[in-house]
């Protein structure tokens, strides 16, 4: 699988196409902004929207767990994307998957998601902490605010670039920012959208798309 190493605030990352970053030192796999459910959540206000997501997240999930060594899962904040996620349908899907990664340790940063759909069940055996959460050197954290003493890595704001050409053409793609104060991460669940972003001049910026990462 291809991945961009580089070296942020003395750590080696591991900037992954499938939106997610791997931490060798720690080995873990951070995420962000998983939204379990949304298609659901939006099926119930009787809006048409895809089926499968839920499941296209979980095995992307798989596939990545699967490919690197981990202990640990990071996720940065919105979990489940709203309180009708905890459908049974829903949940009967992320507790098969939690089986599958049984001796897996996951913490769930708290996003604003998270806050109305609730924490997830305890049956899903997720350590829930509010932001930040220190693991040294950083500050993990849903909401992309600046921490006094840590650099940040953080979701919440689904980044995305565009790329344009000389004829007018226009190409939008996910992106990692990554900056010595804030970092982000791209949305990694299906069905999320994004926000086009204008980086800082001291900032760099990650496209993800085609099967690999690389820089701008």
């Amino acid at each position: 699988m291809n991945h961009q190493p580089i070296t942020h605030c003395g750590q080696t990352l591991w900037l992954l196409p499938d939106k997610a970053i791997y931490w060798p030192a720690r080995r873990a796999l951070l995420v962000a902004d998983v939204h379990i459910g949304k298609a659901a959540s939006y099926r119930a206000l009787h809006q048409p929207v895809p089926r499968g997501t839920t499941q296209a997240t979980l095995a992307r999930l798989d596939s990545l767990l699967g490919a690197y060594d981990c202990e640990l899962l990071i996720i940065l904040g919105d979990f489940l994307h709203a309180r009708t996620a905890r459908a049974p349908a829903t949940l009967a899907k992320v507790h098969d998957w939690r089986e599958r990664h049984a001796n897996l340790q996951i913490v769930l940063i708290r996003g604003n998601h998270d806050r109305n759909a609730g924490d997830p069940p305890a049956s899903l055996r997720i350590e829930v902490q509010d932001e930040p959460w220190l693991l040294e050197p950083f500050a993990l954290q849903h909401e992309p605010q600046p921490h006094p003493t840590h650099p940040v890595l953080a979701g919440h704001v689904h980044p995305v670039f565009v790329l344009r050409g000389k004829a007018r053409q226009r190409l939008r793609l996910p992106c990692f920012l990554i900056d010595a104060r804030v970092s982000l991460l791209p949305a990694f669940g299906e069905f999320t959208g994004g926000w086009e972003i204008t980086p800082a001049d001291a900032s760099k910026i990650y496209l993800s798309g085609a099967g690999r990462v690389w820089p701008v």
